[in-house]
């Protein structure tokens, strides 16, 4: 059984009882494939990413999240969108279940090598032609057609 079970405009989902800023991070190296990792808490392919900390700005939760989660250091470069869909329910096992809120940023990687951590199964640098075949969940899918869309301007959802 997962860990998390990701409801999307479901009828039966479990209403939310919570909403906890997080971050994904969008990071494309210089061939242009992006940071992705196979999650080890429900299996599918995502950008690294998690919950701000107390203390830290958000900046700095982007940097921590992708080197724990990918062993990659990243600087933040840009804003791609901020999705906030309460249609996008998340149930943990603990009986938390949250309200999507994300902020996903660019990043650029600066140094270090891919490793895996407790929360990936696997981690590697996708080329864009083969994400459409990732196992990857709707709200994943629109914030890396948000990302390629390299737009200045970042959504707000």
């Amino acid at each position: 059984m997962s860990r998390r079970t990701d409801y999307f405009d479901d009828p039966n989902a479990p209403k939310a009882n919570s909403i906890v800023p997080a971050v994904t991070a969008f990071v494309v190296n210089d061939a242009g494939d992006v940071l992705m990792e196979r999650r080890s808490d429900n299996g599918r392919w995502g950008m690294p990413g998690g919950v701000q900390d107390i203390g830290e700005n958000i900046a700095g939760t982007v940097v921590r999240e992708v080197l724990e989660e990918t062993g990659v250091l990243v600087e933040v470069v840009g804003l791609v969108g901020i999705f906030t869909d309460p249609g996008h329910v998340i149930a943990f096992a603990d009986g938390e279940v949250r309200q999507e809120f994300s902020l996903c940023f660019r990043a650029r990687p600066i140094s270090g090598e891919i490793k895996v951590s407790s929360e990936s199964l696997e981690v590697r640098w996708i080329p864009r032609a083969e994400i459409e075949s990732l196992d990857v969940s709707p709200t994943t899918r629109r914030r890396l057609m948000e990302g390629f869309r390299d737009s200045t301007l970042p959504l707000i959802s």
